[in-house]
């Protein structure tokens, strides 16, 4: 078995290199600091939100998969299915990242690719 870094230190990783990168990220909600699921919400320039999350790819590898609805009216329905999900699962991190190439930014950030 493969040791696995933290929810939280994976978060920190993704806020702190967002930064570094010129682009920004904020975390909407904290869960579980160990073993928590991550929820993406990816914008690039503030437009197209998708929704991604640490899961497992279909060649059986973790991966980021998309995840939530592939069509979002306003902001309005972007916070609507994020904070379903976490009244869910209370220990779901949720975070908002808005840089360039934002799926490929943050399977390199969490080690997925």
């Amino acid at each position: 078995m493969m040791a696995r870094l933290t929810s939280a230190m994976l978060v920190s990783a993704l806020v702190r290199r967002a930064d570094q990168q010129g682009g920004s990220a904020m975390v909407l909600a904290k869960g579980d600091a160990t073993a928590g699921g991550i929820l993406l919400i990816g914008y690039e320039r503030a437009a197209n939100p998708r929704f991604l999350e640490r899961g497992i790819g279909p060649d059986g590898v973790p991966a980021l998969v998309p995840s939530g609805p592939a069509a979002l009216a306003d902001e309005l329905a972007v916070s609507d299915y994020w904070e379903r999900r976490r009244a869910r699962d209370p220990d779901l991190w949720v975070v908002e990242l808005d840089i360039a190439a934002v799926e490929r930014f943050a399977a390199e950030t969490m080690n997925l690719c």
